[in-house]
């Protein structure tokens, strides 16, 4: 995702919450949106000055938010953008994960290496869903600092050393995936570390 695209997935985030209900807060918008509140409070001011919410004073210095009919259309035009955008992505994400999957080979034991995927996200979606359909065994996911015990159907860990079972890491995170492939691949080796040629990562990350 490119600077442009993550402004404009910011701007529509703000845009429908403010579309959903109008008395949001700005340290609400910051939450929801999972962005610093000065950074939400940025976005805010130049959706005002572009015309696509209005704000009006509530008692008790409290403010609402509402869209203007521009703010509709930007919104409408977005969400459409989005949508196109999420097609595409998934169309290259399936692909790339079949050709990587597809060509891991097997272990020195003549087996088929049991995979761990690397980040909670659409992208772990996908593998997990491509290696099913391949009979390939994924014995956990991790995203670090996460406690949660599931993700879809598999089990979650917080640390790739909770797995010692996994072969092979597939790399699934879609937040600063070159740092996150450095970090994995000092912990674990990066022979045992594959990467998606959709994150566009090079060769060393």
């Amino acid at each position: 995702m490119n600077r442009q695209q993550r402004e404009d997935a910011l701007t529509l985030e703000i845009l429908q919450e403010i579309g959903a209900r109008s008395d949001v807060t700005q340290r609400s918008l910051a939450s929801h949106c999972g962005v610093a509140l000065g950074l939400a409070n940025s976005y805010l001011r130049r959706c005002v000055r572009k015309g696509l919410v209005k704000v009006s004073q509530a008692p008790r210095n409290r403010y609402l938010y509402y869209l203007t009919p521009k703010g509709f259309a930007e919104k409408s035009r977005l969400t459409a953008d989005y949508l196109s955008a999420s097609l595409s992505f998934y169309r290259r994400a399936a692909q790339s994960l079949a050709t990587l999957l597809e060509g891991l080979g097997t272990t020195a034991q003549g087996r088929a290496p049991r995979l761990g995927l690397y980040g909670r996200s659409e992208l772990a979606e996908i593998a997990a869903i491509r290696a099913m359909a391949l009979g390939l065994e994924i014995v956990a996911v991790c995203e670090p600092g996460d406690r949660s015990e599931r993700f879809l159907h598999l089990r979650a860990v917080s640390r790739v050393g909770e797995v010692p079972e996994v072969d092979v890491w597939v790399l699934t995170t879609m937040v600063q995936p070159g740092e996150a492939y450095r970090a994995l691949a000092s912990e674990v080796g990066r022979d045992r570390v594959r990467v998606p040629d959709v994150l566009g990562l090079g060769p060393n990350g």
